[in-house]
């Protein structure tokens, strides 16, 4: 499967929305909007974060279809990364390559992920692109309703 990243275009977001609204999907990522059904909301998110010079948003490609997104966004020396994976695709090896080409795109480093202690693949495709666990936190997840375990990474130079 060839995974590319490329520029989000507006045509991306109702596809990002719909994909945002799987409750399987939800409930994995748990750390989500508090409402991810207010389109409002999502549209003005991602007004801001295309517009932003510290975000780099990318929509992520498996063999031409729009699958995802991934991101790294933060101020310097606490950037983030973040992505995601139509359910459908989980399992495939997208998120990994798509975040590998995402890491050679943004070359600062430290870069930080976080992710649902129970979310396997997450933290999966996360070490297999270099990043270590550094702690361990309890946090609010809005799509769960409930504190849980929060597992912070870390990528280094």
């Amino acid at each position: 499967m060839n995974v590319e990243l490329r520029q989000v275009h507006d045509s991306d977001l109702p596809v990002f929305f719909r994909q945002m609204n799987d409750p399987e999907s939800l409930s994995m990522a748990a750390f989500t909007p508090e409402d991810p059904s207010d389109r409002a909301a999502f549209d003005t998110r991602w007004s801001r974060q295309r517009s932003s010079p510290d975000v780099v948003a990318r929509t992520i490609l498996a063999d031409g279809d729009v699958v995802g997104s991934a991101a790294v966004y933060g101020v310097p020396g606490e950037r983030e990364v973040t992505y995601w994976v139509d359910r459908a695709c989980w399992g495939k090896g997208i998120a990994t390559q798509a975040l590998r080409a995402l890491l050679a795109e943004v070359p600062e480093r430290p870069l930080y992920a976080r992710a649902a202690s129970d979310n396997a693949g997450s933290l999966r495709v996360l070490e297999k692109c270099g990043f270590r666990v550094v702690a361990a936190a309890r946090e609010y997840a809005p799509a769960r309703g409930a504190e849980i375990d929060e597992t912070v990474l870390l990528l280094e130079g």
